[in-house]
């Protein structure tokens, strides 16, 4: 019994991180520690962090970024791949292959993009901020998806993929 003690310690750290709801508590948490710090007496260190350059260039291909950059154009790129393509195998073998089921998402995506687009172009009367009109049509995929992370499996496939073709 003795022996198998020191390998259920080691493998807490991989089992933990195989719960589905792990990573929207990770979200939510780094979230607010972002917000917590970003809004102390040490925010100058929190853009600091932002500035640095970490030496991940490919060979000269690509000039040092800042961290921002790689998270960014980086990380993001692959977690939109990452929704698009489980949207797309949705599309192929699951709750959106139906064309009447999938009609929902489609139109309130949609309308998710114009609704607010045209709310902003309403309210906003001077002509020098009326060409912000697409930054109230972002979403915030990641937060969505975190909070479907965090409810899990109970939530209905169909209700699932309404959430990420809304928030994409």
């Amino acid at each position: 019994m003795t022996s198998r003690q020191p390998t259920h310690a080691a493998l807490w750290p991989l089992r933990f991180v195989s719960i589905e709801a792990v990573s929207g508590v990770v979200l939510l948490a780094a979230a607010a520690l972002a917000l917590i710090w970003a809004n102390s007496p040490w925010s100058q260190s929190y853009e600091a962090l932002w500035q640095v350059r970490p030496g991940l260039g490919v060979a000269g291909l690509i000039p040092p970024q800042d961290l921002r950059f790689w998270v960014n154009d980086g990380l993001m790129s692959v977690f939109f791949l990452v929704v698009g393509l489980e949207i797309r195998r949705e599309m192929h073998q699951g709750v959106l292959s139906d064309l009447k089921v999938a009609t929902l998402p489609i139109v309130a995506a949609a309308g998710g993009v114009v609704l607010p687009a045209l709310l902003y172009l309403l309210a906003n009367g001077d002509p020098a901020t009326r060409r912000g009109w697409a930054i109230p049509t972002a979403t915030d995929i990641a937060f969505a998806v975190g909070v479907l992370s965090l409810i899990g499996r109970s939530v209905p496939a169909a209700l699932r993929m309404l959430l990420l073709t809304l928030a994409i």
